[in-house]
């Protein structure tokens, strides 16, 4: 993946080609941020702007036969690491084929977007200790190409202690010209050994013109839509693409924002269960979106209250709303609402069953709307 197909992030893309141009290369990094924010897309173009043979100051050259091979994820030097469920295969490599295919049709992909693809049943995937001595045998290796051996770890914070503690050493004091680079959502999943030893590299949230312009280019969607679709998003892109590929009009999403909040508020127990019955019909991920659409209306009712409506990013039809409704959610109650919904969306993942997760949604946002 050349540079400059990774939307945004420019200063940490000059920052990473200054390093190799430089040979000033931490052996240990760690990408941090949403997987929205680009950290695989990021580790990718790294590990090809560091194995090109014609790199120039900005980028890769993407036609050079090492560019090639990244860019296909069959470069002999390029290694991965990422969860597996273990009564599928132990280790990654039994799942290399799926892990190609995965990145080569969305590279901005979520750890539950990973756990669909290879395992029906949606077990929880790990890296284990099986991994970790493939790991170690891997780098042990020398390099094809005389040059940087790369392993990218995806989601090191799921590894289990056994193969932190194991690969600790290794990270320490790894071969020569050995490159390690983490991809991580939750640093704070991860040990503190580990987490030390690495330099942090923090991804920032993607400015919103930029996925505006992403998601127009790639829906061909209309000026109102994107608005509403990039204000949902806050800088994340993987959340733009999921409303915007969605088979339903983001309308829908608001329309079913305002009719939970509205008969909970009336504490019409009749609207309330009918409202849930209508939410559990819809697929999985359609109302996982749904939940992370309330999360993001009840910030921006905070921001209009606190901060003034010049900061609120919503369309304008979610404003006029907005106007309306903000009044009932305060500082009484909000952290409540985020903890409430966040939760929902923990048990959604996880099949809780949602005809009964979103009767509760009602009743329990019935009792915050009178807290406010």
């Amino acid at each position: 993946m050349r540079f400059k197909n990774i939307i945004g992030q420019n200063n940490l893309k000059s920052k990473l080609t200054k390093e190799v141009l430089d040979k000033k290369i931490s052996h240990a990094q760690m990408f941090l941020g949403e997987p929205g924010f680009g950290a695989l897309p990021m580790a990718l173009g790294f590990a090809q702007y560091l194995f090109c043979e014609n790199r120039t100051e900005e980028d890769s050259c993407g036609i050079c036969p090492s560019c090639k091979q990244v860019n296909e994820l069959q470069h002999p030097d390029l290694h991965f690491s990422f969860p597996t469920v273990q009564s599928i295969s132990k280790t990654s490599d039994g799942l290399l084929s799926d892990w190609r295919k995965q990145i080569k049709e969305q590279v901005y992909f979520s750890a539950f977007d990973w756990i669909k693809r290879i395992d029906p049943k949606e077990s929880k995937p790990i890296i284990s200790v099986f991994e970790s001595s493939e790991i170690q045998r891997k780098l042990r290796l020398k390099s094809y190409q005389g040059g940087y051996k790369v392993l990218i770890m995806w989601l090191p914070e799921t590894m289990n202690a056994a193969c932190a503690n194991k690969i600790l050493k290794t990270l320490e004091e790894p071969p020569e010209k050995t490159l390690f680079l983490l991809v991580s959502a939750n640093a704070d999943g991860l040990l503190d050994t580990i987490r030390s030893r690495c330099q942090i590299i923090q991804l920032q949230r993607i400015d919103s013109v930029l996925i505006a312009e992403e998601i127009s280019r790639k829906f061909n969607i209309d000026k109102e839509k994107c608005q509403s679709i990039t204000s949902f998003s806050q800088g994340d892109l993987l959340r733009a693409y999921e409303i915007a590929s969605s088979n339903e009009d983001e309308d829908a999403l608001k329309d079913a924002f305002m009719a939970m909040m509205r008969s909970s508020y009336k504490k019409n127990v009749i609207e309330m269960m009918d409202w849930a019955e209508v939410m559990s019909k819809k697929g999985r991920e359609r109302q996982k979106i749904f939940l992370k659409y309330t999360l993001h209306m009840l910030r921006q009712c905070i921001v209009k209250n606190y901060m003034g409506e010049k900061l609120v990013q919503v369309s304008q039809e979610e404003g006029a709303f907005i106007e309306r409704f903000s009044p009932f959610v305060s500082g009484n109650n909000i952290r409540d609402f985020m903890k409430t919904f966040d939760e929902a969306f923990y048990q959604l993942e996880r099949n809780a069953n949602p005809k009964i997760l979103f009767t509760l949604l009602c009743f329990q946002s019935m009792r915050l709307l009178h807290k406010h």
